[in-house]
């Protein structure tokens, strides 16, 4: 056979062979690397909102009375020991490194208006509602 018809042989079997073969042999489609970077942008900040109280039980509370209308920045105001409660519990922003890592992995997890439930720290139980991320 001629080495140009093997060559073309090879290749089709490759590119229609599952996508590990081909890349097994050096072959790269770049389309994949393209969508997964538009999938799962990376954030390096996040604004966050936060209500901190001593016990599982109040967080519980306070995330059912929200959900059913309350308003965050009230409860923030009327029950957080952090003293960010007096500004509707608003954080800024804040990067990587910055937060007890309970905290920062959740907020870093959220989508932009989520409202976690409670998460415990050192620092007590916390309900988290992200602002933005940039």
């Amino acid at each position: 056979m001629n080495k140009l018809i093997i060559k073309t042989l090879v290749l089709t079997l490759l590119l229609t062979n599952a996508a590990g073969t081909a890349y097994a042999w050096g072959i790269r489609d770049p389309q994949p690397a393209a969508e997964e970077e538009t999938a799962t942008p990376k954030y390096t900040q996040v604004a966050a909102q936060h209500i901190l109280v001593r016990n599982a039980a109040d967080a519980v509370q306070i995330k059912k009375e929200i959900e059913n209308g309350g308003s965050f920045e009230y409860y923030a105001r009327k029950y957080s020991l952090c003293p960010s409660g007096k500004n509707g519990g608003y954080l800024g922003y804040f990067g990587k490194g910055q937060m007890v890592p309970e905290f920062e992995k959740k907020a870093f997890s959220m989508e932009i208006g989520e409202i976690s439930n409670p998460i415990r720290t050192n620092f007590g139980w916390h309900i988290i509602r992200v602002v933005d991320k940039k």
